[in-house]
C-alpha cells in the first residue's frame, strides 16, 4: 500500500507523502473475515500520514516453488 495523495491540494501545491507500507494478507483476513472482498480493500484503507482514503495496493502472489526451479 502507498499513498496515492498527489502532489496537489486544490490550488495548492503540497509535497508529495511518500508513505509505503507492507499489508500482512493473514492479519486482514483475521480483521476483515474470510469472504472480505480484496477488490473493496483500497476503499477501506486511508494513508495514516496524510489521513487521505487515496491510496494505491498492488497485490504480489507469493512465489511458488515450481516457479523457483523453472
Amino acid at each position: 500500500m502507498r499513498c496515492a495523495h498527489g502532489k496537489r491540494d486544490g490550488m495548492k501545491s503540497i509535497r508529495e507523502c511518500l508513505y509505503e507500507a507492507d499489508l500482512d494478507m493473514e492479519t486482514l483476513v483475521c480483521t476483515r473475515e474470510q469472504e472480505f472482498p480484496l477488490s473493496t480493500l483500497a476503499e477501506r484503507l486511508k494513508c495514516p500520514r496524510r489521513g487521505s482514503h487515496r491510496v494505491a495496493l498492488v497485490f504480489e502472489p507469493p512465489p511458488s516453488r515450481d516457479r523457483a526451479t523453472a
